[in-house]
């Protein structure tokens, strides 16, 4: 097997781990989100979605699992890292993977209305900035996606008729 089969292979298992815990999110109630760390070849840590829970506006998935993973190393640099998350992350989270030194962003599904890797910015390549790194989209975008997509239909048809969406945007994809 090569090297890009044996990268995308690990790309696809690692991303099923996130979509684990995007699916935990969806249990939980919060936007199905997920993500995970790995470094040098170890998942060193998982999170997913808590703003509703923890009433916290920073704790997107991405967010929380870096955080973890930095306590878990000891270090605030990640370097040697990657972080596989289902959605295309936002400035805020995009912004902290420069500050955190990560190597690679892996992501699944591309947020139209908020996606800071490639689709309304790239963060990962502004040479405005102190860092770069790469960034794989699209793996197991499908799947991600439609955990977004069922998800949101789930929480429309059990809101009452006439009722807004709770917070902006609530069924467009970036709503996290």
């Amino acid at each position: 097997m090569g090297e890009r089969a044996r990268e995308a292979e690990l790309d696809d298992f690692h991303m099923g781990l996130a979509l684990e815990e995007a699916a935990l999110a969806a249990e939980e109630g919060e936007v199905p989100i997920g993500a995970v760390v790995v470094c040098n070849g170890e998942v060193i840590a998982r999170a997913h979605n808590r703003r509703e829970e923890d009433r916290d506006p920073a704790a997107h998935a991405e967010f929380l699992a870096m955080e973890a993973a930095a306590r878990e190393l000891g270090r605030w640099r990640l370097t040697g890292c990657t972080v596989y998350v289902t959605l295309e992350p936002c400035l805020m989270c995009a912004g902290l993977m420069v500050n955190a030194r990560i190597d690679r962003c892996v992501y699944g599904a591309s947020d139209p209305k908020g996606g800071a890797l490639g689709t309304l910015y790239d963060l990962s390549h502004d040479e405005r900035l102190n860092h770069a790194f790469a960034v794989t989209a699209g793996v197991r975008a499908d799947e991600s996606a439609e955990l977004l997509r069922s998800f949101f239909r789930s929480r429309r048809q059990g809101r009452p008729k006439g009722s807004q969406p709770g917070g902006r945007g609530a069924e467009k994809t970036s709503e996290r």
